[in-house]
């Protein structure tokens, strides 16, 4: 009997969601390949692994890669988390947004592609359903509201072009609101857990938009992972899942959790008041499903607060500074 490992390539293996990925991966006897250009990744999120002989990495631009690359060598699975994120840097930079997400896309997909892979699984953002109706099944139009989330699907209609033309084993899963350990401490302004991590920290209020009671479909990073696993090892092919946890939770919740004085911003055009993911589709189909409460993973990641210390600290003036082309473009629109 062969003792031959299986290969996972995980691009973007550096990042928050990527890392955990590689966790998964390790943990379940594979060997993984990472590729990544650290951008948005740490070499920190993996340095707990740092000694396992089952791991390497490449610090490459996935726009770089060759479809004969040996990265991909003898490959099973590829697990696509790779790309920039954001809102506004997406409004500012659309053709930075589209040549990462969707022609780095292409890259990887000719790389998999190439090397023969067993499935190919995307990272798709439940940002492409945009002012959803709720709960959010697959097959909800789909309405874009800004570059990033047209990028992210362009990248998974490109991928699913991919099995159709080529045969590729594609899934994709639809991640909505992630959140845990690794999640992004610095950068523009965006996600709430930095934010609000670091204004705890400084003893200052958590500046919530709008009146607090919207809220979101939040996901522990390790359930995702599993559910990237379980897209990967099934026979299904050519379809997309999404992942949430399918019970969403009020940003004033959020913030009664993490305890402290809050202060309101202005709500933003184009972010739905509510996110939540019907999970049917991946429950009945995959056996998945969340296993991370929300109670539970906060209080995890206020363990390791001290890890937002160099994190901006963000307040109503430099929030309203740093939202000014949100307003600019998505706050004209007649839709």
């Amino acid at each position: 009997m062969s003792s031959r490992k299986d290969i996972a390539v995980v691009t973007g293996g550096a990042g928050f969601i990527g890392s955990h990925m590689v966790d998964v991966l390790l943990e379940r006897g594979y060997v993984v390949r990472v590729v990544d250009n650290l951008t948005g990744g740490r070499k920190s999120n993996l340095a707990h692994l740092e000694t396992c002989d089952e791991l390497t990495c490449h610090w490459q631009d996935i726009r770089e890669l060759d479809p004969a690359s040996a990265i991909f060598s003898g490959a099973k699975f590829v697990f696509h988390f790779a790309g920039i994120g954001d809102i506004v840097p997406s409004i500012e930079k659309p053709i930075e947004y589209m040549d990462v997400n969707v022609q780095g896309t292409v890259r990887v997909l000719e790389c998999a592609r190439a090397a023969g892979v067993a499935k190919f699984v995307y990272a798709a953002s439940s940002s492409c359903y945009g002012l959803a109706a709720t709960p959010t099944a697959e097959d909800h139009p789909i309405s874009p509201q800004y570059p990033y989330a047209l990028s992210k699907y362009q990248g998974e209609q490109t991928a699913f072009h991919w099995h159709k033309v080529y045969g590729l084993p594609v899934n994709s899963i639809c991640i909505f609101n992630a959140y845990g350990p690794r999640v992004r401490t610095t950068g523009v302004y965006g996600a709430v857990f930095g934010v609000f991590f670091k204004q705890k920290l400084a003893g200052k209020p958590f500046t919530i938009v709008g009146d607090g009671t919207q809220s979101r479909d939040f996901i522990y990073v390790t359930d995702i992972a599993r559910a990237f696993l379980a897209a990967a090892e099934t026979p299904i092919v050519g379809e997309r899942f999404n992942v949430g946890a399918g019970n969403p939770q009020a940003i004033n919740h959020l913030a009664k959790l993490l305890g402290g004085d809050t202060v309101y911003v202005p709500k933003r055009p184009g972010e739905p008041d509510c996110t939540w993911a019907n999970i049917e589709k991946i429950t009945s189909q995959l056996a998945w499903k969340p296993t991370v409460s929300f109670e539970e993973g906060v209080a995890i990641m206020l363990k390791d607060i001290r890890l937002w210390n160099d994190a901006p600290l963000w307040d109503p003036a430099s929030i309203e500074k740093a939202t000014q082309t949100w307003f600019r473009y998505l706050g004209t629109r007649s839709d």
